[in-house]
């Protein structure tokens, strides 16, 4: 079915059927009346078993500047991915993104994860959960270490979890420093196909003793460089 602006309508269900086959959408600019879906040559990915955790933010992390929650402001979230920023003055949220993922947010395959302070939301993330994958969306961060506390939280539960692949998309500055990195489409699809048979289950509050203990096995184990971490 084609809406009045003659293109097909994008429904929830569709959109989980193109993230199945390596696709996602995005608009041109938030106020933007059409979707695109792009399917980059190289794909960002950031590899669960490799996630750098700089000492700084570590520190931060287990010294509980932030409340992290999971699920309970989603829409706010989107809210706050959407707004212009200092460094960001446009973004590709638009309405039909917006729709679209508080269907699935209530369909129970879309996720956020929230730092708070103060009562208030400092930042946060949001993605889609299919099988072993979890699809990053955007994020955004209202004070310092906010989305970066919500991405080592988001890091922490996908492999309580068992997910498999975390997919970012595209590699900016700020995920590199974490490990992210890219990789041919084909190889992507392949790493897709497996993670889409992978039982995994997103762990929205799990008790805090395990969570910190998986922040701290990562802190251990990572291998990715970062000068001065």
């Amino acid at each position: 079915m084609a809406d009045r602006r003659g293109q097909t309508e994008v429904t929830p269900e569709l959109l989980l059927r193109a993230y199945r086959i390596g696709l996602f959408p995005m608009a041109e600019r938030r106020d933007a009346d059409r979707l695109h879906w792009l399917d980059p040559p190289m794909r960002g990915i950031q590899p669960l078993d490799r996630f750098h955790l700089p000492r700084r933010l570590y520190r931060t992390v287990l010294g509980g500047a932030f409340e992290v929650r999971c699920d309970s402001a989603f829409e706010a979230v989107l809210e706050g991915c959407a707004a212009p920023a200092p460094d960001r003055p446009e973004t590709w949220i638009n309405r039909d993104i917006f729709r679209l993922f508080s269907a699935l947010y209530r369909m129970g395959h879309a996720h956020s994860v929230e730092a708070w302070a103060d009562g208030q939301l400092a930042g946060g993330l949001y993605g889609v959960a299919l099988g072993g994958v979890f699809i990053g969306e955007s994020m955004f961060s209202r004070a310092r270490d906010a989305s970066k506390t919500a991405l080592v939280h988001l890091v922490a539960r996908l492999r309580l979890g068992g997910f498999v692949l975390l997919d970012t998309q595209f590699v900016t500055d700020h995920l590199a420093q974490f490990g992210a990195r890219e990789i041919p489409r084909l190889e992507y699809r392949r790493r897709l196909a497996h993670a889409l048979t992978v039982p995994a289950t997103f762990v929205p509050d799990p008790d805090l003793a395990p969570l910190s203990a998986e922040i701290a096995l990562m802190r251990t184990t990572s291998r990715a460089p970062h000068p001065g971490g």
